[in-house]
């Protein structure tokens, strides 16, 4: 059972990376097409979520149990680093005033990365919790910020598109700033609380 919810994880997070790979790319493209601060964070965003499932997959495949820790300790660097880019980029758009152009490509890859991303945060967060692993657990949120962020990004721009509302685009970004930053802090406080667990069972099988 543990074997076969494991290789579940395993391809979780094989199907996360190739989305963000594929993503990643075309999202700083239309983004940078369209002078779009949300759409380009989505894109960095992209790469964060990049980062993050490759930690989960050496995680995931490694046997030494002191990799949780670390495992931990970068996906709340991922977080805390998606939080501080789009304070940043949308803050500079909404002081500069730059308006972007509509963007429908755009909106149509972000509606679809919103639904695919829902159903993989959801699919991992039940396969770490029956598997006991704290990082898969950790990296579903990070895939459910993903999910969030692009409903927020394509909030933003639908509003510009339809209304002009320029400003939609950049304030759509900071709606996931400070959730980020809870969320890096929680994994950080996680990856602490493990390693001293497992100073303890070190101490104690010494």
């Amino acid at each position: 059972m543990k074997d076969r919810l494991l290789r579940r994880g395993i391809r979780l997070e094989y199907a996360t990376l190739g989305w963000n790979v594929a993503g990643a790319p075309v999202m700083l493209w239309l983004g940078r097409d369209a002078g779009s601060a949300a759409l380009i964070g989505f894109g960095l965003d992209s790469l964060i979520e990049i980062g993050a499932s490759t930690v989960v997959l050496w995680q995931l495949t490694g046997t030494a149990r002191n990799r949780e820790p670390a495992a931990l300790r970068l996906i709340g660097v991922c977080f805390l680093a998606l939080a501080a880019y789009v304070l940043l980029q949308s803050g500079w758009t909404l002081a500069t005033g730059k308006r972007p152009a509509p963007s429908p490509a755009g909106m149509a890859w972000l509606a679809l990365t919103c639904a695919v991303m829902a159903w993989l945060a959801w699919a991992k967060r039940a396969t770490g919790r029956s598997l006991g692993n704290t990082v898969l657990v950790a990296e579903a949120r990070v895939t459910l910020i993903d999910a969030a962020l692009a409903a927020s990004v394509l909030a933003g721009i639908a509003l510009n598109a339809a209304l002009g509302w320029w400003w939609a685009d950049p304030l759509a970004g900071l709606m996931i700033v400070v959730y980020g930053a809870i969320e890096g802090c929680a994994a950080l406080r996680h990856a602490r609380d493990s390693a001293r667990i497992g100073r303890s069972d070190a101490q104690r099988h010494a």
